[in-house]
């Protein structure tokens, strides 16, 4: 009786809870614009469209992306410079942005291949994405064969550190990039197949 209950329970809170963020999403994104026009509209013609503030922010977001197209993104930086002379807003634009950016447009080659790597002690293997080459300054001075590799910190891939290691110290593996994080972000529940 208790295993059929948990697994009912496994099956219906995933679904719940996606249910409750998405209706949750909803609503707060129509309320941005949606609750001021529908004020109105209530006021004057007795009558409510729900989702009209999602479609209204959509449409906005969509003229001011094809405002930036047309201007061949000058007018973005033009607002960068100005808010980079802010002193503490700066500290909170230009990051957002960067993550912002990658989330939105990932470069093509971002991560070559998934390693492990000893790190951050001899028998303990860290998942790690090769990202470069390294230097050749770094190669001439220690006269090694160097990779960039960036580890990710689990559940976030987008946080975590680089290191610099040599060849003959890389395990590499014969997983994809996306499979490696998605034993990155599951806290190692999933496994990669093959």
């Amino acid at each position: 009786m208790r295993r059929i209950f948990f697994t009912g329970l496994a099956a219906i809170v995933p679904i719940v809870i996606t249910v409750y963020v998405i209706v949750g999403l909803f609503y707060f994104a129509d309320g941005i614009l949606g609750k001021y026009i529908n004020t109105f509209l209530e006021k004057y013609v007795d009558y409510t469209i729900p989702g009209l503030g999602i479609i209204l922010t959509i449409l906005i977001v969509f003229i001011i992306g094809l405002i930036l197209h047309i201007s061949r993104m000058r007018l973005t930086r033009l607002i960068e410079k100005m808010l980079f002379k802010i002193p503490l807003v700066n500290k909170i634009y230009f990051p957002i942005k960067k993550i912002v950016d990658f989330l939105f447009f990932p470069p093509k080659k971002t991560f070559r291949s998934a390693v492990l790597v000893e790190y951050p002690r001899k028998g303990i293997y860290s998942l790690g994405l090769i990202t470069n080459e390294s230097s050749s300054r770094f190669e001439e001075k220690t006269g090694k064969k160097l990779y960039n590799i960036f580890i990710p910190s689990s559940p976030s891939p987008l946080t975590g550190f680089t290191i610099i290691v040599e060849e003959k110290d890389i395990i590499f593996l014969n997983i994809g990039v996306d499979e490696a994080l998605k034993l990155v972000v599951s806290g190692g529940l999933l496994n990669p197949h093959g």
